[in-house]
């Protein structure tokens, strides 16, 4: 039952979002999208996550009918990983502008991707650094975007 509130809501927060992006003025001169594409294609991309998440209902759905309607007992164990997470956002939200972007975010990918994805040292690592430095760059320098310098010197 979850799934399915989290699937309506998330179909309710799209429509919200596409008619707050079409709330958004365009200008006659400029970049010829204008200021909506990129709000626009979030929204698709948040649109093609509801989608997958309906897929993901069906699934289970069929999966439930396959075991004759009875359902595994339920482990209470992930609200305490759902809470582990929360905080740790809650952490990286408070250091991101003392740390910085970089540093900060390296930090708290680094550490969600050893929870997550166990024994992939080489593979966690370089995952948090590279998406780190790569969008740094990406959003500072091609899109211009300030983001918090923190504790390095650029």
């Amino acid at each position: 039952m979850a799934d399915r509130v989290i699937f309506v809501c998330s179909i309710l927060i799209v429509a919200v979002y596409f008619y707050a992006t079409a709330q958004i003025p365009s200008l006659e001169i400029g970049d010829p999208l204008g200021p909506k594409a990129f709000p626009r294609l979030l929204g698709i991309a948040l649109l093609f996550a509801a989608g997958l998440l309906f897929f993901e209902i069906l699934q289970a759905r069929k999966l439930e009918s396959a075991n004759d309607g009875h359902q595994p007992r339920e482990d209470r164990g992930h609200y305490v990983v759902v809470g582990a997470v929360l905080v740790w956002t809650a952490v990286y939200l408070a250091v991101f502008e003392w740390l910085g972007y970089v540093i900060a975010t390296t930090v708290y990918l680094l550490t969600l991707m050893v929870y997550f994805h166990k024994g992939k040292w080489l593979a966690n690592v370089l995952t948090s650094v590279l998406f780190c430095v790569i969008t740094y760059v990406l959003f500072t320098k091609v899109l211009g975007v300030t983001l918090a310098r923190g504790l390095l010197p650029f």
